[in-house]
């Protein structure tokens, strides 16, 4: 591993960026070759949620059986946990990354499959794996880093779909009623005659509902 210069609580830095070939109708056949093209994930992910599951490579057989099938499964409650964007990345070419993402049914933008093939994504964390990406998970909310893991091992726990969607919370911003202040005045000129003023105060605050 590589020495880490980002961990929880560091923001997303500029022009991160990836090899991406975009999902087209024309290249939705696993021998068609689409354009690889730059993903500038800086720019794409600003005020978004996003999840990133790092792997050590495309069909490869941890990923294909268990941490890939994982996320796809739980996409739908990922989207209802307020998750904008899905990624998985690895070592391999955009082009090798497409034809995996293919294979396993996503034809679309559901998940995007990224190429970190010079592992300078994965070297802001020290999360590589000799001359491959580590196998990990982070969730970036509004370029700030929330969660990440790296594996401890060479099982999927804490990059897995389950151990994400438990770190992952919804909050709405509500206006709270905080304090009242009854003031009682005599109105002047008429005796025995008093009414309350309500002071009410309120600040807006973010809650946790999910």
């Amino acid at each position: 591993m590589s020495e880490a210069t980002l961990t929880v609580g560091s923001t997303l830095p500029e022009n991160v960026k990836f090899g991406w070939i975009p999902p087209t109708p024309e290249n939705e056949d696993i021998k068609a070759c689409g354009i690889p093209i730059t993903y500038n994930a800086s720019k794409e992910w600003a005020n978004k949620k996003v999840v990133i599951f790092s792997l050590p490579g495309a069909f490869t057989p941890t990923c294909s059986a268990s941490h890939l099938p994982g996320y796809i499964a739980k996409l739908p409650a990922l989207r209802e946990k307020g998750v904008d964007v899905v990624a998985t990345i690895a070592y391999n070419d955009p082009f090798v990354m497409s034809a995996w993402g293919k294979a396993n049914g996503i034809h679309n933008e559901d998940i995007l499959f990224l190429s970190d093939s010079d592992l300078s994504f994965s070297k802001l964390f020290g999360w590589t794996a000799g001359e491959r990406t580590g196998r990990y998970a982070l969730i970036i909310d509004n370029g700030k880093i929330v969660y990440a893991e790296i594996e401890p091992g060479r099982e999927v726990t804490v990059s897995g779909a389950d151990a994400v969607l438990s770190k992952l919370h919804i909050y709405v911003m509500v206006w709270v009623w905080t304090k009242i202040d009854i003031v009682y005045e005599l109105r002047e000129g008429k005796e025995n005659i008093s009414f309350c003023v309500f002071q009410i105060s309120w600040k807006f605050t973010k809650w946790k509902i999910m």
